[in-house]
C-alpha cells in the first residue's frame, strides 16, 4: 500500500470552475514516448506522427481527415503549403473537447538539472540562466508537438504554464489561472500545455511537471477519463527492462489517495525508480498523480503510445470494461 504525500493533490473541484463544456479526455503525452531519451533535444518523429493520427481518430468523428493547419515552412522545405479552398464549411474540424499535456523527455531536463532550477535560488546567475535555457528547450518541443497535431487537422494551441501565470509555493501549485485554457476550449481549440519552469513564491523558481499539471486540471475540469501515453506498456512492479518485470493491470485508489495493486496479486514489493536526470519524479510521480486523479472518480489509463492499446484508451473503449487482451494499467477509484 502506497500513499501520496504531495500537498498539491488535496485540491478539489471548485464551484467556480471555468470549464463549462464537458471535457472528454485529458491526455498526458510522455516526453520519453515522443523524444529520443538518449539524444539531446531529439524528437521521435515516427511516434509523434502516430500519436497525432490516433488523437485525430479519437477526437474527430468524421473518417475524413480535415485540412492541415501547419502553414509554416518545414525544415528542408522551400514553400509554405496552404490551400484555403480545402476548408470551406468543413464539418470534420469539429473536435471533442480534449486537453493535451506533454512532458519534456530529452528537452529541458538537461538544462534544469545542470543549473538546479528545480531547487530554486533564482538570485544565482546559473539558476536564472538555466531557467531561461529550460524554457527555450521545453517551448521548442511544445511548438513541434502543436505543429504535428495541427498537420492532422487538430486546432491545437500551445499554452505555457509560466506565461499563463501558474505559480508554486515550495513546489506545490499555489495559483493557476485556468480561464485561458477554458476559453480556448470554448472557442473550439485544443490546448496543449507542457511541463515548465515556473516562479515559486518561497524558493524563487522550480520545475512544474506535466503530471502535476494534469492532476490540477483534472480536479477542476472533471474529464470523463485521463490517458497517460508512455514509452512502456504501463506500470510494472520493477524496472520494465528487467526480465521478471510484471505489468500491473489494475491499481485501486482509496478515498484518502492511498493505492494498492488489484491485478495481478503480487508477492513482492514494488520498485519505483527515478532516472538520474529527471527533475520531476519519474514513474513514482506518475503513480501518485494518477492516484489523486482517480480519487475524484476519474479512470486513468497508462499505456504505451502509438499502439493499438493506446488508441482504445483514447477512444474511451475501456470505460465499461477492460478486455483481457488490453496491455496497459488502469488506475481507478475503489468506489
Amino acid at each position: 500500500m502506497e500513499k501520496n504525500k504531495n500537498q498539491s493533490q488535496t485540491l478539489t473541484s471548485s464551484p467556480l470552475s471555468p470549464f463549462t463544456p464537458s471535457i472528454r479526455c485529458i491526455v498526458k503525452l510522455g516526453g520519453a514516448a515522443v523524444t529520443c531519451k538518449d539524444e539531446l533535444e531529439m524528437i521521435n518523429e515516427e511516434v509523434l506522427q502516430k500519436v497525432s493520427e490516433q488523437l485525430r481518430q479519437a477526437m474527430i468523428a468524421s473518417s475524413e481527415k480535415p485540412p492541415g493547419m501547419d502553414w509554416s515552412k518545414r525544415p528542408g522545405g522551400s514553400e509554405i503549403c496552404c490551400n484555403p479552398e480545402e476548408f470551406g464549411d468543413h464539418s470534420a474540424m469539429e473536435c471533442s473537447p480534449f486537453i493535451v499535456v506533454h512532458g519534456a523527455g530529452s528537452f529541458g531536463h538537461f538544462q534544469a538539472s545542470k543549473s538546479g532550477v528545480h531547487k530554486g535560488q533564482l538570485n544565482k546567475p546559473l539558476v536564472k540562466g538555466g531557467f531561461v535555457a529550460t524554457r527555450i528547450s521545453v517551448t521548442t518541443l511544445n511548438l513541434e508537438i502543436v505543429r504535428a497535431l495541427a498537420r492532422e487537422g487538430i486546432p491545437s494551441i500551445g499554452m505555457s504554464p509560466f506565461s499563463c501565470g501558474w505559480l508554486t509555493s515550495e513546489r506545490h501549485i499555489s495559483s493557476a489561472d485556468l480561464s485561458s485554457v477554458a476559453k480556448a476550449i470554448d472557442s473550439g481549440f485544443t490546448p496543449v500545455l507542457h511541463g515548465d519552469a515556473v516562479l515559486d513564491e518561497i524558493q524563487g523558481c522550480t520545475i512544474l511537471s506535466g503530471d502535476v499539471i494534469i492532476s490540477h486540471l483534472a480536479a477542476y475540469s472533471k474529464p470523463k477519463y485521463v490517458v497517460f501515453l508512455t514509452d512502456v506498456y504501463g506500470v510494472y512492479d520493477r524496472p520494465p527492462t528487467e526480465p521478471d518485470a510484471i505489468l500491473l493491470k489494475e491499481i485501486a485508489v482509496a478515498d484518502d489517495g492511498s493505492w494498492s495493486v488489484v491485478k495481478p496479486k503480487l508477492q513482492n514489493s514494488i520498485e519505483l525508480t527515478v532516472a538520474a536526470h529527471d527533475t520531476t519524479g519519474g514513474m513514482k510521480t506518475k503513480i501518485s498523480e494518477a492516484a489523486m486523479i482517480a480519487k475524484h472518480g476519474i479512470d486513468v489509463y497508462i499505456v504505451k503510445a502509438a499502439t493499438s492499446h493506446s488508441l482504445r484508451a483514447l477512444n474511451g473503449d475501456l470505460r465499461s470494461s477492460i478486455p483481457d487482451d488490453w496491455l496497459g494499467t488502469v488506475v481507478r477509484s475503489l468506489r
